[in-house]
C-alpha cells in the first residue's frame, strides 16, 4: 500500500471535458449522425442504426460479438479516442441472457437451464424481483469492460415519459429508458447528461436540471447550459460544435 499524505493546499481538478457522457433522445433525431462527426469516435451499433451514415462503427447482436470486438481492440493496442454505445437501452436487452448465464452458474440458479427458466421464461420473472439484481450485475460487467477501450465513452439512450406527482400536480418528465435501480447506477456513473432535441434545422444538447427533464452535468463548461450541438445551413451541410462538449 502507497503511504497516504493529507493534501494541505486545493488540489486541482483533474478533467475538463466529461470521460462519462449520456446522450439522450427521441428516436430518429440524429444521434448516429453526429456521433459520426466526432473525431475517431468508435460507433457500437446494437440497433442496426447506422447503415445510412458514414462512420467509424461496428456492429453487434449480442455479448458474444461485443466481447469479439473489444477484443480487436484490445490488440489493436486501444485505436480509439472516444466509444459511442448505441444504445444502452439495446445493451440491457442484450444482458439478460448474459444474466442468465450469472444466475446459473451460482448455487442458486444450478438448475435454471434444465428447470428454472421453463418456468419463469426470463429471468426477469424470478420471485421477489431478485432476477433483476443478476440483470444490473451482468450490465455492469459490460458497460464496466467497453469503459476499458478508450479514454472516453458516451453511452446514448432512448427517452421515456414518465408521470411525476408534484404538490398535487401531474407533470410530464423525461428520463432515460432504462429499467429501475439500472437507471439510476448508469446515471449516478456519468460526469454528464445530455437532453438532445431538434429545433428546426438545428440540434440543441441542455444539460439544464429541471422537473421535466433529468439531465445535468459535473463539468463547469456545461453544467445547466443548453446550446447548439449540430446544425444544417440553407445549402444542407452539416456542421457539429462538439468542440464545446470536449474543450480539452
Amino acid at each position: 500500500m502507497n503511504e497516504i499524505t493529507l493534501p494541505t493546499k486545493i488540489v486541482k481538478a483533474s478533467n475538463k471535458s466529461p470521460k462519462n457522457l449520456i446522450l439522450i433522445a427521441k428516436p430518429k433525431v440524429g444521434k448516429t449522425t453526429l456521433l459520426s462527426e466526432l473525431k475517431n469516435c468508435l460507433i457500437l451499433d446494437l440497433e442496426e442504426g447506422s447503415d445510412y451514415v458514414d462512420a467509424l462503427k461496428i456492429k453487434a447482436a449480442n455479448i458474444r460479438e461485443i466481447k469479439a470486438i473489444g477484443d480487436k481492440i484490445k490488440e489493436a493496442n486501444y485505436p480509439y479516442d472516444i466509444i459511442a454505445v448505441d444504445t444502452i437501452t439495446a445493451l440491457e436487452d442484450m444482458c439478460i441472457p448474459y444474466a442468465e448465464d450469472l444466475y446459473a452458474k451460482s448455487p442458486g440458479g444450478k438448475n435454471w437451464f434444465s428447470e428454472g427458466k421453463g418456468k419463469y421464461g426470463t429471468i426477469l420473472n424470478l420471485p421477489n424481483g431478485s432476477g433483476y439484481a443478476w440483470l444490473r450485475e451482468a450490465f455492469t460487467k459490460v458497460i464496466d469492460y467497453i469503459k476499458t477501450w478508450a479514454p472516453k465513452i458516451i453511452l446514448v439512450g432512448h427517452i421515456k415519459d414518465i408521470l411525476l406527482d408534484k404538490n398535487g400536480s401531474e407533470i410530464n418528465s423525461i428520463e432515460i429508458d432504462l429499467t429501475g435501480k439500472l437507471k439510476r447506477i448508469c446515471t449516478s456513473q456519468s460526469d454528464a447528461i445530455g437532453y438532445l432535441y431538434r429545433k428546426g434545422n438545428k440540434n440543441m444538447i441542455s444539460f439544464k436540471t429541471s422537473d421535466s427533464v433529468a439531465c445535468g452535468a459535473r463539468p463547469e463548461h456545461l453544467r445547466n447550459q443548453e446550446f447548439v450541438i449540430s446544425e444544417y445551413n440553407d445549402e444542407g451541410e452539416y456542421t457539429t460544435y462538439w468542440n464545446q462538449v470536449y474543450i480539452d
